[in-house]
């Protein structure tokens, strides 16, 4: 059987997506002859006061990508009822797409917290792992070692997307918003507006 496409999953709360996100997207398709990046922003997180609505994150998702060929939404996690798992979102896609051959993208960070995960070793038995570095946070040699280990403990294979170090974090930007600070250069223009749009991050009034 033929495989007629390349595809990067990319999951995670994207509250609020940012260009870090894009970047490492536009780099695996670049490096591993990917066809399309599906962004599948995460449904029911645990209710904390910073996730926004996922409708609104959705939104946010979709102004962002809207302007890339290659990339692409979908809302399965946050259609489903209860929980979703990335393991569940994969063996979905693969099951409804069989000529797909899928890959999971996720930044360094996820690698050192894998036992925070649901059954992990479902997720490494699926598919392969395409991981954006943070070396702002672990060395390449830290990197290099968490990946030996899991590769060792779970037959993971987890590869590293060639790209350049991109320190933002949705946390330092939902700080920025509301410390009045400019978002510049760190998510997409239509983001920002869609941010002060629906005013979101900003602080609690006393």
């Amino acid at each position: 059987m033929d495989v007629k496409k390349r595809v990067g999953i990319m999951g995670g709360t994207f509250n609020p997506i940012h260009l870090g996100h894009m970047l490492a997207g536009e780099n695996a398709c670049e490096n591993f002859d990917l066809d399309e990046v599906l962004f599948v922003p995460s449904g029911n997180v645990e209710k904390k006061r910073e996730i926004i609505d996922p409708k609104i994150r959705i939104s946010l998702l979709g102004d962002a990508i809207e302007d890339n060929a290659h990339f692409a939404l979908s809302t399965q996690e946050v259609d489903r009822k209860g929980n979703a798992y990335s393991y569940r979102t994969v063996a979905d896609l693969k099951k409804k797409n069989p000529l797909t051959e899928y890959y999971y993208i996720c930044g360094a960070d996820r690698l050192f917290h894998w036992d925070r995960w649901d059954e992990p070793e479902k997720l490494f038995a699926e598919v392969p792992i395409l991981v954006a570095p943070r070396y702002n946070k672990h060395t390449d040699e830290e990197l290099q070692a968490k990946i030996a280990e899991l590769k060792e403990k779970y037959n993971a294979n987890i590869q590293i997307i060639p790209m350049s170090e991109v320190n933002i974090s949705s946390t330092d930007i939902r700080d920025k918003v509301a410390q009045g600070k400019s978002l510049r250069y760190i998510v997409h223009y239509r983001v920002v507006e869609d941010i002060k749009k629906y005013k979101l991050f900003l602080p609690d009034e006393e």
